[in-house]
């Protein structure tokens, strides 16, 4: 399976259990690898072929800006189904980083990554 990656979407969302979180919003940053077989669009150069992954990063900063969630697994779930929704896509590995979470010593991130296939 060939992969095509999208790093470091960034988009203001207001997910979180606390209501600071909900209220005031932050920063969420998305990094992404579809898995896909890009042999027919190479042979014919040929974008219809292959997924936009323009379209699918609008598609995923409009669910990072969207209806708020509780849990960034929550989150990560979404988006992972909005990549699979495209025909070409079979697997999709989604990384939702929330690098100001509220947490009270200092960190670098927080992560969840998740992997969805086709069924």
């Amino acid at each position: 399976m060939d992969r095509v990656a999208l790093r470091g979407l960034k988009a203001r969302g207001h997910h979180g259990v606390l209501p600071r979180e909900r209220e005031e919003g932050q920063t969420f940053i998305v990094d992404l690898v579809l898995g896909l077989d890009t042999r027919p669009a190479a042979a014919d150069d040929d974008l219809a072929k292959t997924v936009h992954y323009g379209i699918v990063a609008e598609e995923v900063v409009a669910v990072v800006q969207g209806e708020p969630v509780n849990l960034i697994e929550t989150l990560a779930e979404r988006i992972a189904q909005v990549c699979l929704k495209h025909d070409g896509v079979r697997q999709v590995e989604v990384c939702v980083h929330k690098p100001d979470a509220p947490i009270t010593v200092p960190f670098d991130d927080v992560t969840v990554t998740i992997i969805r296939s086709r069924v």
